[in-house]
């Protein structure tokens, strides 16, 4: 971020930046035909018992399992649409995961070439660590719509940890842009709320952390300001990608959606490598979203008994 500002940021986030100032000093009027805050939201949040999809595109990926290459946004947009995902996120912290906001770019660009198709474009979401404003005019250049905030990152425990937080929501909604919250803990969960937040990401850890339902189970809007209180609160389940063959990161999915998620955040389990037909990204993607059980399917089943018995799992491959 700081070399982009030394180089000079271009007119188009300076233009932005302007709005972002204007805003906070109360002098601010949307200019956008979309005015929609809660677009991303509403789509997220599909009827009880299904789960909506974000897929995350990075090129660093971790473990041996995985692909060592992971193809051009161009090539990889357009399964994200097709297989049934919801959102698309870019991991647009370049240290962490190897992409910029020109591949956030990239795929808001392939994403357009869909419109008046089924299925349409997915909306793009720009996942950076973000610490100032900036980003999220870069993320608004680039066309997305979301940007993520790290509760954690941005908090230092105090009386008015939550400031930040509540600034760059406000900072994202004078753009019309949606803000996704990152928590690990409940207190985190219900101070995001107070704070502004609809869409919370409960982070993702295999060992020793609180159980990610718990996280979120028991947030209330009834005593928080009156740009939340009495919403409805999207809550998102990271899952983190396991370095095995067992499509464990699907049955976790299932389990999510029966807890009450109405989303889960899939990253590294998209890009599994090998001669397996079911590690193709869509059909990962795809045995997520159907409607089975870890009680009475496998993700790797051809056949199954019970809920499972219509969905015919390995039926997915392409």
């Amino acid at each position: 971020m700081r070399k982009y500002c030394e180089d000079g940021p271009s007119p188009t986030v300076l233009a932005l930046l302007q709005r972002i100032k204007d805003s906070r000093n109360g002098s601010s009027s949307n200019t956008d035909d979309d005015d929609d805050n809660n677009k991303l939201q509403s789509l997220l949040m599909k009827r009880k018992g299904t789960i909506s999809i974000i897929a995350e595109y990075k090129r660093k990926l971790t473990g041996s399992g995985f692909l060592s290459e992971v193809p051009a946004p161009e090539l990889l947009s357009p399964v994200f649409r097709e297989f049934g995902a919801s959102a698309v996120a870019v991991l647009s912290d370049e240290r962490s995961g190897g992409c910029t906001y020109a591949d956030v770019a990239a795929f808001v660009a392939e994403q357009a070439n869909a419109r008046d198709e089924v299925p349409g474009p997915l909306p793009v979401i720009s996942n950076d660590i973000v610490v100032d404003e900036i980003q999220i005019a870069r993320a608004k250049e680039a066309g997305a719509v979301a940007v993520t905030i790290d509760y954690g990152l941005l908090t230092t425990g105090n009386d008015d940890e939550t400031v930040l937080i509540s600034q760059f929501i406000r900072d994202a909604k004078a753009l019309n842009m949606e803000t996704i919250v990152v928590v690990s803990t409940p207190r985190e969960a219900q101070n995001a709320v107070d704070a502004g937040a609809s869409i919370l990401c409960v982070s993702g850890s295999i060992i020793g952390a609180i159980p990610k339902y718990d996280v979120v189970s028991n947030i209330t809007t009834t005593t928080t300001s009156s740009s939340t209180a009495g919403a409805s609160i999207c809550i998102i389940a990271n899952i983190l990608a396991r370095d095995n063959k067992a499509l464990e990161e699907v049955e976790e999915a299932w389990s999510c959606r029966d807890l009450g998620f109405h989303c889960v955040w899939i990253s590294d389990a998209l890009y599994k490598s090998g001669n397996d037909p079911v590690e193709h990204p869509g059909a990962i993607i795809q045995s997520m979203r159907l409607k089975s059980s870890v009680q009475f399917a496998s993700p790797k089943a051809r056949s199954g008994k019970g809920e499972g018995a219509r969905e015919y799992l390995g039926d997915i491959l392409m």
